[in-house]
């Protein structure tokens, strides 16, 4: 019934002229993550065409207030129905809504002033961002009609998986392997860092037991927009060797004897074989 009265919601609606935003993502490292970054995209978007650049005039031609609609880009319909005669507003389909009309329109862009063009474009990772966020690019997303604002393009950072740190939040996380006899007397060992040629020194405590997790203050991932930075979480696993020689053994022997340990006792004339052809 509305449909009826009112000529219908679409034929109503204004015509955009303004650009939209265009959204797209970018998968970085860590690595690019913690240092910061610069990217090159290449992406389709309809652009201000160059030949009239974006006026939608053409060589010679003029631009007119719509005769149709006096410009205002809306034009009063009458329908007589079952109630009597009935008035819509709708849309201007001589000027689509613009209040204007073009005689001798660009040939590139048929008077819309934006044509289809491939798009290149450096985007600056700043160091510090995290999976998810979004970065906004002024007037890189869709040209609007007739020298109407563009719209922006909206680039999503993806953060690839990392073999060797984990991440959790401005925090980073390390596995590393320490021997017995570091885990036992204590050591101090390095690991890689995040940066660009950093070694991280990681001060291993006596008596450390695998499993425990060692904390290095500001050695994680930068903050954003900041020069402060998270901290590094080393997680220590205790290496036990699955063989040792005669002297290694005998060493150990002794050891478990001074602290007051049960062992296997007296090896038999087999093993002693293996450790000596082994």
């Amino acid at each position: 019934i509305f449909s009826t009265f009112f000529g219908g919601a679409a034929r109503s609606q204004q015509v955009r002229r303004e650009g939209r935003d265009m959204g797209l993502g970018i998968t970085v490292t860590l690595e690019d993550a913690a240092r910061g970054t610069s990217k090159e995209i290449i992406y389709d978007r309809l652009a201000t065409c160059a030949d009239c650049e974006g006026s939608g005039i053409g060589e010679g031609g003029t631009e007119k207030t719509c005769e149709r609609c006096g410009g205002s880009g809306r034009v009063t319909v009458v329908q007589r129905t079952m109630f009597g005669d009935m008035q819509s507003s709708t849309t201007c389909s001589e000027c689509e809504g613009t209040g204007k009309v073009i005689e001798g329109a660009c040939e590139e862009c048929q008077g819309q002033g934006r044509v289809p063009d491939r798009q290149k474009v450096s985007v600056d990772i700043p160091a510090g961002i995290r999976d998810g966020q979004q970065m906004r690019v002024p007037d890189l997303g869709e040209a609007g009609m007739r020298g109407a604002s563009s719209g922006d393009l909206i680039v999503t950072i993806r953060i690839q998986p990392d073999d060797y740190f984990q991440r959790d939040g401005d925090d980073l996380h390390v596995a590393v392997t320490v021997s017995m006899i570091q885990a036992a007397l204590g050591a101090r060992i390095t690991v890689d860092g995040i940066m660009e040629d950093e070694e991280v020194e990681v001060k291993v405590p006596e008596g450390t037991q695998s499993g425990d997790i060692l904390k290095v203050k500001g050695r994680g991932m930068p903050r954003l927009r900041s020069s402060a930075r998270g901290n590094l979480y080393v997680h220590v696993s205790v290496k036990i060797p699955k063989k040792l020689n005669k002297k290694e053994r005998g060493l150990l022997e002794k050891l478990a004897l001074e602290m007051g340990e049960e062992t296997q006792g007296e090896r038999s004339p087999l093993e002693k074989l293996k450790d000596i052809f082994g």
